[in-house]
């Protein structure tokens, strides 16, 4: 099996890709590096693995991947990742984010190549307070920021693709993905911050009254989504299908994932620093996963304890 992945220098894609390889798939990424880092493909690189440095909104470079590669199977995580960029510059997260993935769907459609394409579930629904959670997949769409307003973009591309082209395609809506080689300015960022601090001696800062909630869901499992995924979607007869919630359905707080680090580590002087509250940050959101499990066979398996012990031995 050939596989492309996009964006597979990043935190997840690149454990996506030791996954890949692992499973005996041929592995090329896509990956202009600008977030990415080639140092997380050390292993895959040195197993056979092609990197190539690639701008996914250079539609005739993304075509010519394709072309070159002639893959089985495209996993679809090269994005603009940093929320705080998107709301500076909206502009450019679309370029990425909406360009971008019309690029990858353009290419793809030429082999009828199955994209498998990396959303977000902690930024797409928006504010959670004041909703029934965990939220589904027909909750309502309404993002707070310009970077869950491109994915959401970018998902409405993949269903257009699959009715008008027949391009067998799934969106995973993660939920705030952490784990080893996570960058700080992910959704789950907070966790990479946090256990940089850890390891130089200093102490959390806590935003406003460090009560907001997010879906915690460690990179091993969501990595497994996709795979099952890409499985359902190079089957026989598979037709193209969800969105998919990707999470735990469990809220977990600011100073809880504060309370559980001091509690791993042994720190009990980790105290958090208060500042002000940030505008615009969603207050509490979780994701109901029944979905995945009845069309995936996908649940989650690491508890949030589980995770951060070992996020905390490598990022520690």
């Amino acid at each position: 099996m050939r596989s492309l992945v996009t964006g597979g220098a990043g935190f997840i894609g690149s454990n996506l890709v030791d996954a890949l390889v692992e499973a005996g798939d041929e592995v090329v990424v896509l990956d202009d590096l600008s977030t990415g880092r080639e140092e997380n493909l050390d292993g895959a690189l040195k197993r056979g693995v092609e990197l190539s440095v690639t701008d996914i909104t250079g539609a005739d470079d993304v075509a010519s991947a394709f072309a070159d590669h002639r893959p089985d199977r495209c996993f679809h995580l090269g994005a603009q990742i940093d929320v705080r960029r998107a709301v500076t510059d909206p502009a450019f997260d679309a370029r990425v984010n909406v360009l971008g993935t019309v690029n990858v769907l353009e290419a793809a459609s030429v082999r009828s190549t199955p994209v498998v394409f990396a959303s977000t579930g902690g930024a797409i629904y928006g504010e959670g307070a004041g909703r029934d959670l965990p939220l589904d997949e027909s909750a309502t769409c309404a993002p707070e920021a310009p970077y869950g307003m491109s994915k959401l973009a970018a998902e409405g591309y993949i269903d257009l693709y699959a009715r008008v082209k027949g391009l067998p395609g799934a969106a995973l809506r993660l939920g705030n993905v952490y784990g080893p080689r996570q960058d700080p300015l992910g959704e789950a960022g907070v966790i990479a911050i946090f256990c940089g601090k850890l390891a130089e001696g200093g102490r959390p800062t806590v935003f406003g009254d460090g009560a907001q909630t997010r879906d915690y869901v460690y990179v091993g499992d969501v990595v497994r989504a996709f795979m099952r995924a890409a499985s359902r979607l190079t089957g026989a007869d598979s037709p193209p299908f969800g969105p998919f919630n990707i999470g735990t359905g469990v809220e977990s707080s600011v100073l809880d994932i504060v309370g559980r680090l001091a509690r791993i580590s042994g720190r009990h002087d980790f105290d958090p620093i208060e500042a002000p509250a940030r505008a615009g940050e969603v207050q509490r959101i979780s994701l109901d996963c029944s979905l995945a499990k009845r069309e995936l066979e996908w649940s989650p398996e690491a508890n949030l304890d589980a995770g951060l012990e070992r996020t905390l031995r490598v990022l520690g």
